[in-house]
């Protein structure tokens, strides 16, 4: 089967955990010997061979096609004026400013015909970035040979679309996260309408939670036959037995994601007061970057403990894996977290984690202390508990090694291609 897959990062080059799951996903499907074309808006040429790699920043368009002039044609931009990243909070979106349906038709011909050079990254142009990539995608589309379609998250799905309108093919969409797990009800409505316009297009769609498919088929209107749910996995479910070590004596608890609505930092930091108010001993890490982050460093300041708090910024590669291993105990207090693979590199780091019952990791990870977002309380007296029992974090390490066990991006891309099987066979 030959899969023509959309993405718009790729390790190593990634902003977040969708990158990470479309490498672990490719790798899977190379360990069941599937033939993958993936595209990517731009290739830095330090990808692992995995794939059939297309970088849509060589591939020429030649407008004069009618086909491509009805897409040029009807493309919708959204002008942004800042910094973009897939998942964001309400304050980011707030910074969108317009967006038009543009008729291009009048353009000299000289124009077209040319390559588009992609950023690759999300900043200002990101809209404009994921129109061209459609059109990119059509043309993909008509010149590669393949069986069916894969689209990753709504910046790819308007590819998809472009790819399915040109071959034929069946669409595949896979949800890793939505615009209300962004953004709660405060949804960006440009973006909402693109996740809709792109799952009713598609002939399946993927979930990486049950927590996600029911979003998809409350606010979104899909059928729930139309829903897959695939958890992601971990690239590797071997312990990680770190040399690295700590340069304080203290007990460190660690947050590490983006400091946005989503992942819940203030819920973080509330417990955190409640923590150190019970025992001193103890430093907090927030790593990460994000919207809300000058808001966490006043309120940490409003409540007197920057001495046991620390900022670290964004961390990334060897940086990461040694805060994990310093790290005594793990939290994901996350509002809506579709999956989040981050609990699942702490247990590989033998950290104890604790979760929010509002993830989909919770799903999968039975052996980790889940707690509602919003309760401090409990989330406090659960970090203060790993950190003062130790036959408590002892226990949760050892289970926690046992379950990685069973989470591995093969297993997933089996059942991914019992899907694509069942998509194939339903189309006329």
């Amino acid at each position: 089967m030959k899969v023509l897959m959309f993405g718009w990062e790729f390790p190593p080059h990634i902003s977040g955990g969708l990158g990470t799951a479309c490498y672990g996903l490719v790798k899977g499907m190379a360990h069941h010997n599937q033939d993958i074309i993936f595209v990517v808006p731009k290739l830095w040429g330090d990808e692992e061979p995995l794939a059939d790699f297309v970088n849509a920043s060589d591939v020429t368009i030649d407008y004069r096609e009618k086909r491509f002039k009805k897409f040029w044609k009807n493309l919708t931009y959204l002008e942004v004026s800042s910094f973009l990243v897939p998942y964001l909070g309400p304050d980011e979106f707030k910074k969108y400013t317009d967006y038009a349906i543009h008729d291009r038709t009048d353009v000299d011909e000289s124009v077209f015909s040319n390559k588009f050079e992609f950023s690759g990254k999300y900043g200002k142009d990101l809209m404009m970035e994921v129109s061209r990539y459609a059109l990119v995608a059509a043309h993909i589309a008509k010149s590669k040979e393949h069986d069916i379609i894969h689209a990753h998250d709504w910046l790819s799905f308007p590819a998809g679309i472009a790819a399915k309108e040109i071959s034929g093919k069946p669409l595949v969409a896979h949800v890793h996260a939505t615009e209300f797990d962004r953004s709660g009800e405060s949804v960006n409505q440009v973006v909402y309408d693109i996740e809709r316009a792109g799952m009713h297009a598609a002939d399946h769609i993927v979930a990486v939670s049950q927590l996600t498919k029911n979003i998809i088929i409350k606010k979104y209107g899909i059928p729930a036959s139309k829903v897959t749910v695939l958890h992601n996995a971990v690239l590797d479910a071997s312990i990680i037995k770190s040399s690295y070590k700590k340069k304080v004596p203290e007990k460190i608890v660690t947050f590490l994601g983006r400091i946005t609505f989503q992942k819940g930092p203030e819920y973080f930091v509330e417990a955190a007061k409640k923590v150190i108010e019970r025992d001193p001993n103890v430093r907090f890490v927030m790593a990460g970057n994000g919207d809300l982050l000058n808001r966490m460093i006043d309120r940490v300041a409003e409540l007197r403990m920057g001495t046991k708090f620390h900022f670290t910024g964004f961390l990334k590669g060897d940086d990461v894996d040694h805060m994990y291993a310093i790290s005594d105990v793990y939290v994901m207090p996350s509002v809506s977290e579709p999956f989040g693979i981050s609990p699942l590199e702490a247990v590989r780091h033998n950290t104890p984690v604790i979760i929010s019952k509002q993830s989909g990791v919770a799903e999968v990870l039975n052996n980790a202390i889940k707690v509602d977002f919003w309760d401090i309380d409990s989330t406090a007296d659960a970090i203060f508990a790993l950190l003062h029992y130790d036959g408590i974090a002892k226990m949760f390490k050892e289970l926690g090694t046992e379950e990685l066990k069973k989470l591995k991006w093969e297993h997933v891309a089996e059942k991914l291609v019992n899907v694509y099987q069942k998509t194939l066979s339903q189309k006329p």
